[in-house]
């Protein structure tokens, strides 16, 4: 519903420090959003794992609005890959969580080894 998922989701990622143009990108990009995930079981404890590693407000911003499918990772497999980067001296804060879309074996490969 509007007032049930659409508003406060909206709400959160303006708190988030998201403009009304990066909120719109982030629905286009990952409709789930809007009512396919728990505030408080899913979304917010996915940006408290990226603060833990150290991202900024303004980084999460521009990592969520411009891979918005991080929201639909698990928690686990998020921070297991950031521990992994983070381990191996690749962290970039600067790119995207693009890496997430690739598959263990392409991961592993691309990163573990290093």
């Amino acid at each position: 519903s509007l007032e049930g998922n659409l508003k406060p989701r909206v709400k959160w990622l303006r708190e988030l420090g998201m403009d009304n143009s990066q909120v719109a990108k982030t629905i286009v990009k990952f409709p789930n959003l809007m009512g396919g995930y728990s505030l408080k079981e899913n979304l917010k404890p996915k940006v408290q794992t990226l603060l833990k590693y150290a991202f900024t407000d303004e980084q999460i911003v521009r990592v969520l609005s411009t891979f918005p499918a991080c929201f639909g990772l698990s928690s686990k497999r998020l921070a297991h890959r950031l521990s992994v980067l983070q381990a191996s001296g690749v962290l970039n804060k600067h790119t995207s969580c693009s890496f997430m879309s690739l598959t263990d074996a392409k991961f592993a490969a691309r990163f573990v080894s290093q």
